[in-house]
């Protein structure tokens, strides 16, 4: 049976300016941070729909049937402004639904929410994410921190798996590749959430996956990237890294009965 996932995020566009003497001139160039993830759901039972965050803000559904489509959406490295600012809000004053609003009903009518860590996940750089105190934070299993939240380790660290026989953690037995970095998050304290993985006592074993559910539906946050750069390449070249993103997928989108 086919399942339908909404990533929303993992976009970016930079601009350059490049000086050559007295001479100047700019570029900017446009970014997808999900190939990776993209590739590793080819040929599964999950049908991938990628809005890239620069169409996030006018093409998220502002309507609960248009929502109800998916199985499972996932917010990936995109900051609560993009959903809150659409054009009609942000250059003509007119009032839009709040789509932060939606997207927390219609997991606590059983759709299956998980949010992605990045520089504009959580509350991110500078504290500019602002996903604190929104209604999405409600359905999370996690609060934000108040200001910036990012854990950066150059040098790398190996994920402590706390519950290695969850589902989502099914076939991913053995040392995981270093990761880069993460938000800080604090765990809720509420009936059915679960630390599956943190990271290590020496990085102040901070949450790095944790589960929960919200009414009917559930939720996964996990702190670490999807990507470059707080996945290295040795990450997503891992065997284990579609096997982790199909498993976070199945569990999202179960129903009760068919697994913890």
């Amino acid at each position: 049976m086919t399942k339908k996932v909404l990533l929303v995020g993992e976009s970016w566009v930079s601009s350059s300016t490049h000086y050559k003497g007295f001479d100047q001139f700019g570029s900017v160039t446009f970014h997808l941070g999900a190939e990776d993830f993209v590739k590793s759901l080819e040929g599964s039972e999950f049908d991938l729909t990628y809005m890239p965050a620069h169409e996030a803000a006018e093409q998220l559904p502002f309507q609960m049937s248009d929502l109800e489509v998916y199985d499972a959406i996932m917010l990936s490295d995109v900051g609560s402004n993009t959903l809150l600012l659409h054009p009609d809000v942000w250059l003509h004053g007119k009032p839009v639904p709040n789509r932060l609003k939606l997207l927390r009903e219609w997991t606590r009518n059983g759709g299956g929410l998980m949010m992605i860590g990045g520089y504009f996940s959580y509350q991110g750089i500078d504290g500019k994410a602002r996903w604190r105190r929104t209604p999405v934070e409600e359905a999370l299993p996690v609060e934000c921190l108040p200001y910036d939240d990012r854990i950066e380790v150059p040098e790398g660290y190996r994920a402590r798996v706390m519950k290695a026989d969850h589902p989502i953690l099914a076939g991913l037995g053995g040392e995981w590749p270093l990761l880069l970095g993460a938000n800080e998050v604090v765990v809720k304290q509420a009936p059915g959430i679960e630390v599956l993985a943190t990271l290590p006592e020496e990085e102040g074993g901070h949450p790095l996956l944790v589960t929960g559910r919200f009414g009917k539906g559930r939720t996964i946050a996990w702190m670490s990237d999807i990507g470059h750069h707080w996945l290295p390449q040795q990450f997503t070249k891992w065997d284990g890294y579609g096997t982790f993103w199909k498993n976070c997928l199945s569990w999202l989108t179960a129903s009760s009965q068919d697994m913890p």
